[in-house]
């Protein structure tokens, strides 16, 4: 469909929706997304701050960690702003262009995520497999290196999507499944030929998550094949126990995506509120559970919160 001047039809705005059959109790459900979004900005800034204020915690595991927490608000601020409106203000509409926008960096700091989680994992492998090697190998400057590639490789194979969607005609309606914006979503309403966008989504799905999580469960084959050879009982539940709090982040990030995936590919005729529950887990859940996860399992975070509190309250 073309406007009046020949160029392709896009609407001044999108409608953004919040969670079919809970209109009524929507007042709960900002309720739930607010308390939601303070965990995880509250959590991840904590992360952050213990970091940069503890010498103790100056290593490469917790430069990783420090990434993941900053791509974890990243991922909150990125939805933050329409979700905080349909929620809580009842304001449903968002400019066509910011809708783009907030497209790109959703899906680039989702993208960003699954980069660090292999570089964690290979930090982990380093640190079970070649632990005299750990601080030669895992130097700053590499550390720094691999935040600057993940980085680059989300951005770059993330740019041209907001300009494949914006050559597209919208001609079936302006409403969106979400109160956010996501590339599946444009394509249902976007007509015209998609196969462009769709063949390229594809690409960068198998280019980040397939590669990505290819290598993690690499470098898992080959600290539990190190594991094993650890004649001590203890020693193995101690190496198995340093790589935990990395295992359950893995886990909350990847099972909510293969699971929109099966619900996408093999349960096509699902409710709508089926698809906008699994998405909205996939956004809002790995951001709150981070910081929570490695709060409670890795010691060092444990002790650095306690020093905090005794010096706040000494």
């Amino acid at each position: 469909m073309l406007g009046l001047n020949g160029t392709p039809f896009q609407p001044a705005t999108l409608q953004l929706t919040g969670i079919p059959g809970m209109q009524s109790g929507q007042a709960w459900v900002a309720l739930v997304f607010c308390i939601l979004y303070l965990i995880s900005i509250i959590g991840n800034l904590t992360i952050l701050a213990l970091v940069i204020r503890e010498p103790s915690l100056h290593q490469p595991m917790y430069y990783f960690l420090s990434m993941l927490s900053l791509n974890d608000l990243g991922v909150s601020f990125s939805t933050l702003p329409t979700v905080v409106a349909t929620f809580c203000f009842n304001y449903r509409h968002v400019d066509f262009d910011a809708c783009l926008v907030q497209m790109f960096f959703i899906h680039t700091f989702s993208f960003m995520e699954s980069g660090i989680l292999l570089a964690m994992s290979f930090d982990r492998f380093v640190v079970i497999c070649d632990p005299l090697r750990y601080a030669t190998v895992l130097t700053n400057n590499r550390i720094l290196a691999m935040g600057l590639g993940i980085l680059a490789k989300s951005f770059t194979t993330l740019f041209p999507f907001p300009f494949l969607v914006k050559r597209l005609p919208f001609c079936k309606g302006n409403v969106l499944h979400h109160s956010y914006c996501l590339h599946p979503d444009l394509m249902n309403v976007a007509c015209g030929d998609i196969h462009v966008n769709n063949i390229y989504g594809l690409f960068v799905v198998l280019f980040t998550y397939g590669i990505d999580s290819t290598f993690i469960l690499l470098s898992y084959t080959l600290i539990l094949r190190a594991m094993l050879a650890i004649a001590s009982r203890k020693q193995r539940f101690k190496a198995l126990n340093t790589c935990m709090s990395h295992i359950c982040a893995v886990l909350v990030f990847y099972v909510p995506i293969i699971a929109v995936s099966m619900v996408h590919r093999f349960w096509k005729s699902a409710p709508l509120v089926v698809h906008v529950m699994m998405s909205n887990v996939y956004l809002f859940v790995p951001p709150m559970l981070n910081p929570i996860i490695y709060s409670v399992k890795t010691k060092e975070i444990r002790r650095a919160i306690r020093q905090v509190f005794c010096k706040s309250w000494g």
